[in-house]
Parts: C-alpha cells; sequence; structure tokens
C-alpha cells in the first residue's frame, strides 16, 4: 500500500508536537515518536505499559542518518547495512554524545534501522529525523502486522494510525550488536544467521555482556490464552484427550485438521518459513479470540530458516499459567 502525502503530512505534525504515531513497516506495525524529545518518548512507554529500562530501536533513513545517532560506525556494520538496509536488519553502535538515555535504556549503545517500508520511508524522509518506534501492542503481547491490531491493543493511546496494509515479513528484525570489533546475534528475524555471516564472517551469540534488546524477556510475543508447544506426534493424543474431556481447542499446525468438531478451531500455516511467518501473529490474535481453554501449536522444524519462528513461539509458550507476562530480561 503507498503512503497518502495527506496522512504523512499529519503524521509529521504530530511527531513535531510530541505525539504517538503508529506506522507499518515490513516485520510489524511500530509505535512512533520523535527520538530526540524525551517527553514524547515517554508517551511510548506510558502508552505500552513498557518498562523505561527497556531501549527502543530508532528507526532512521539509511547509513547517512546514522552518523547523528553513533559514536563510530566499525567497517563490519557499514557492511551490514550496505547488504540488508532498507530491510529487518537493526545494528546495535556505540552512542553519540547527546542520545537521549530514555532510548537507549541507559546504556552506552543506540539500535538503528532502516525500514523498508513505502510508508515508513515517506514518513522517515518527510520528518528528517530519527523515529523512536517500538512494535504498536501492550508490552509483551502479541505484535501487531496490520492497522486493525493496532487500534484494538491501543485505542485512543496513539494519535493517528498510518495504514499500510499487511506487513509482507510478520515477525520482527533481527537484531546484532556491533561492538568491540565483534559482531553478536541478539535476537533472530528475517535474515539469518547464514546470511548475516556471509558479509561479515563468523558471528557470535549473545551472552551476559550484550546489550539490552527488545524481544528478549523469556515471556513475549503472547496471547492471553495459555499456549503449549507440542511435538507433532502427540499434537492428535492430546487433542482427542481434550475433546473427550470437553475440552475446547485452538491449534496452530502445518497440516490439515484430522477431525472435524466444534470443539475445536484450527489454523493451518504455510509449510514455508517464510509464509507462516508472515502469518503466524494474525493467526495467534484470532485464536486468542475463540474462547479456547489453550492454544496448541505443532512444534516447527529445528534448522535455520525457522529460527525465528521457534524464539518467538518459546517466548510465547512462556507466560505464567494465568496468562501473566513475565519481565525476565
Amino acid at each position: 500500500m503507498l503512503p497518502d502525502p495527506a496522512r504523512i503530512e499529519e503524521a509529521v505534525a504530530l511527531l513535531n508536537a510530541g505525539g504517538l504515531v503508529a506506522f507499518p513497516t515490513e516485520t510489524v506495525y511500530g509505535l512512533g515518536a520523535d527520538a530526540r524529545n524525551p517527553a514524547a518518548v515517554a508517551r511510548i512507554f506510558a502508552a505500552k505499559g513498557r518498562p523505561v529500562s527497556h531501549p527502543l530501536i530508532v528507526h532512521i533513513s539509511g547509513i547517512a542518518a546514522a552518523q547523528e545517532w553513533i559514536a563510530d560506525l566499525p567497517d563490519s556494520a557499514r557492511r551490514l547495512a550496505d547488504a540488508f538496509w532498507p530491510g529487518p536488519l537493526t545494528i546495535v553502535l556505540p552512542k553519540a554524545v547527546g542520545v537521549p538515555a530514555a532510548i537507549t535504556g541507559g546504556q552506552s549503545t543506540v539500535a538503528l534501522r532502516a525500514p523498508a517500508h513505502p510508508v515508513a520511508r515517506a514518513l522517515l524522509a518527510a520528518f528528517g529525523g530519527g523515529i523512536a518506534a517500538p512494535s504498536a501492542n501492550r508490552y509483551g503481547r502479541i505484535s501487531p502486522t496490520c492497522a486493525a491490531d493496532v487500534h484494538e491493543e491501543l485505542g485512543d493511546r496513539v494519535a493517528l494510525v498510518l495504514d499500510g496494509g499487511p506487513c509482507e515479513v510478520g515477525l520482527e528484525s533481527t537484531i546484532v550488536a556491533c561492538l568491540g570489533g565483534r559482531v553478536t546475534l541478539l535476537r533472530p528475524g528475517a535474515v539469518s544467521r547464514s546470511q548475516l555471516e556471509d558479509v561479515v564472517g563468523p558471528i557470535a551469540d549473545a551472552d551476559a555482556s550484550s546489550p539490552r534488546v527488545p524481544g528478549r524477556d523469556r515471556s513475549h510475543y503472547a496471547p492471553r490464552t495459555a499456549l503449549a508447544i507440542i511435538n507433532a506426534a502427540e499434537l492428535l493424543p492430546q487433542i482427542d484427550r481434550a475433546l473427550a474431556a470437553g475440552e475446547r481447542l485452538a491449534v496452530i499446525a502445518r497440516s490439515s485438521a484430522p477431525v472435524i468438531s466444534d470443539q475445536l478451531v484450527w489454523r493451518q500455516l504455510d509449510k514455508q518459513p517464510a509464509g507462516y511467518g508472515r502469518t503466524l501473529y494474525a493467526a495467534l490474535r484470532e485464536l486468542d479470540r475463540a474462547g479456547a481453554a489453550r492454544i496448541l501449536v505443532e512444534d516447527v522444524p529445528d534448522d535455520e530458516p525457522w529460527a525465528a519462528i521457534a524464539d518467538r513461539l518459546r517466548r510465547a509458550a512462556a507466560q505464567g499459567a494465568d496468562g501473566a507476562v513475565t519481565d525476565a530480561t
């Protein structure tokens, strides 16, 4: 969906006034504010119910725009940006003097991304500055992949929602840190480890010394309905037992429903990871409204193309028994 110039102009006016604007990216919808305005950034945290210690991603137009936000641009970061920007890759770098602590979670680093969605790029070009934008949902819940999701999540907490249609990727960006002479994978996403290594060589895994980044809580991306990941061989026996006990179930799988029952809501997703990831959050939202006692998700393959999906499902399944989100950064 192409940008509407009048809506872009309205969004820029709201950002300049310190307001919140939700906008589409190729990954998920973001909740944006002027990254240089601490009061506006504080409104993001209040709208989401997000802990202020959690850093935000600053959305920018590209490498040239990154210069004002960073103290150093390592060669590895430049090569990654050349290869994957605009696109679903966030790069964590040493922050420049004067970068507001509100967007870094008090850390010495800043996370930057150049989104590819035409609406996001039009907004950034018209605004002319960095836009701090986490996903446009309540903290810990399922990220929005269409404008209706944002309205459902945030209501009047956001002044304007730019509708750019459904998100093409549907899962949050890959996050890497380029610090201390090495590149570290902090969150899996559409850009895979192999793709990164093709550009910069071996990638390190995150450890206790790595920067905090979004989406690393033990429980995140979670529906309110309890969710469990089930081995494919155990899925049908579990369903049979639940139905026999009168339990209403919702299921996400890569195959069609083996039984038909009024107690069973079944969503078959794509057998390929790109298609599966694109529709996963929409399916979780739908099943969260289905009145089921539980959501069962057939486990996905344990290989690199499915890594980001497996990560999101593990975090969605880690909620407390009462559906409460636990904070374990």
